[in-house]
Order: structure tokens, then C-alpha cells, then sequence
């Protein structure tokens, strides 16, 4: 079998969480036990997502099921744009425009709790930091962002960026966004790609593990992924064959489940 680490908690949780709907909690059990996790953190997580609000639960145990609250439906859907920006970019529909975005934290000294949160969420979002509290991305990052934090910042765009000397957009991208340790992040996901290969004799179960195993190793390689624009990197960019690849085996193993199952009106 894969020789991958147990996948997180609540990626399985998420990976059964429709759009719409509710997904039976005896097959998130079985396929983290699969996957090689205990149900403890299993149901810890599901505690801490109900109690944040995220998501509803009917019945106990084994026997329940979960759905997504509006709040958790909001939160996953922005999640997700990582993802659909990736793949957007990796087949050539989401050329860079050429715009800069500039947002600035315009958060109260007395607020440095929310201050601070904010300047976390714009990085998490692929912002660069360029003087304290002035952020760029090349990127709308608006619906990445909650309304709480749309509300503290203040915006402004340019089709041309000094940053310490530097104008060239694809050397500013080179200094903000340096290239190596986002492609070295990329190797667990390019491995996970060639062991998750589905043998003929593979079962429901074993299908499933194997698309866990698979978006547990995506999650984590674009957790530190700003997904800059290709048109400001070198060609090849090595993640975008890589990602490629990955979705080919996705709908390879997605293709032999008898409907869809994971990520069910996401993906």
C-alpha cells in the first residue's frame, strides 16, 4: 500500500462534506480507520467543527451524519478557489492581467488581536508583505477573504511595482515568492501521484483511501503555494505537471467508484 502518513483528520471530514447534503458518518469512520486513523481524532475534529459552527450533526456515533452549516459552506468555498485557481492556471485559462493588488491593514493598535489574524489570512492567501502592514498579490484576493477582514483592509491596484529596487514583475515575484521551497513542497504531492496508481482488484474502500491519501498530499503541498500568475515564473514551472497529473489520477481513481462520493458537488 501507499507508503504516505495518515492523511489529517479533517480532510476526510471535509472530503465527505457535499455541497448540499449530509454525508453518513460510519463511512468517514471506516475510510479514516482505513486510512490509517483512530476515530478519537476523528471525532475530536467533528466536535471542534460543530462547536465553531461549521457543521450540523443528527444522530450519534456511527449511526449519525453531518452536513455543512451556511457558515462552513461559506468557509470551504473559499478554501476551494486555491484549487480552482491551480487547475485554472495549469490548463491556460487564468492568464495574469498585469494588475497588482495592494492591501493595506487599517486595524485600530488597541485591535492587535484581529491586526494580527488579518496579516495571518492575507498571507495564508498568497499575499507577500511588502512594508508593515502593505501587502501585494497579483491576484484578486477578495473572495478569498471573509467579510470581517474585507472590512479592515484598504485597497488600491498598479500595473507597475518598485519593490527595494526592483520593477521587473517576474524579479519582484522571484524576491516576494521565492521558487524553491514552493517547488521542493511539491515532491510529497508528485510521489503521492505515482503511488496512488489504483490496482485492478480494488475495492470501494481501497478507492476512497487512495483519493484521501491523494487530497491529503495536495492540501498540504499548496498550503504554501501563492499560486503566482505562470507568465511571472520560469518555464516550466515544475508544481503545474505536477498538479496536472495529479487531477489525471483523481478522475482515474473518481471514474471507477460506482458515483461520486468524495467532495461531492465541489469538485
Amino acid at each position: 500500500m501507499v507508503n504516505l502518513p495518515a492523511p489529517a483528520p479533517r480532510t476526510v471530514i471535509e472530503a465527505f462534506l457535499p455541497a448540499q447534503g449530509e454525508a453518513p458518518l460510519d463511512l468517514v469512520y471506516d475510510t479514516a480507520n482505513a486510512a490509517g486513523l483512530d476515530d478519537q481524532p476523528v471525532r475530536l475534529t467533528i466536535r471542534r467543527m460543530h462547536a465553531a459552527g461549521e457543521i450540523t450533526q443528527t444522530g450519534r456515533g456511527r449511526r449519525g451524519t453531518i452536513g455543512l452549516t451556511d457558515a462552513g459552506r461559506e468557509r470551504l468555498d473559499r478554501d476551494r478557489l486555491g484549487l480552482r485557481l491551480a487547475i485554472a492556471q495549469d490548463h491556460g485559462r487564468a492568464p495574469w492581467d498585469g494588475t497588482w493588488r495592494l492591501l493595506a491593514v487599517s486595524v485600530p493598535e488597541a485591535d492587535r488581536a484581529l491586526r494580527d489574524a488579518l496579516r495571518r489570512t492575507l498571507v495564508e492567501a498568497g499575499a507577500a508583505a511588502v512594508a508593515t502592514s502593505l501587502y501585494v498579490s497579483p491576484h484578486d484576493l477578495t473572495g478569498m477573504l471573509g467579510p470581517a477582514a474585507r472590512g479592515s483592509l484598504v485597497r488600491a491596484t498598479a500595473t507597475s511595482l518598485d519593490v527595494r529596487g526592483l520593477t521587473d514583475p517576474r524579479a519582484v515575484a522571484a524576491s516576494l515568492w521565492p521558487a524553491a521551497p514552493i517547488i521542493d513542497g511539491y515532491a510529497a504531492l508528485d510521489r503521492a501521484v505515482i503511488e496512488t496508481d489504483p490496482a485492478p482488484a480494488d475495492g470501494v474502500m481501497a478507492l476512497l483511501v487512495r483519493q484521501i491519501r491523494l487530497a491529503d498530499a495536495l492540501e498540504r503541498a499548496m498550503r504554501h503555494d501563492p499560486l503566482v500568475p505562470l507568465e511571472l515564473r520560469d518555464v516550466p514551472w515544475p508544481p503545474s505537471p505536477i498538479r496536472r497529473a495529479w487531477y489525471d489520477r483523481w478522475n482515474t481513481l473518481a471514474g471507477r467508484l460506482p458515483e461520486e462520493i468524495l467532495y461531492r458537488g465541489w469538485l
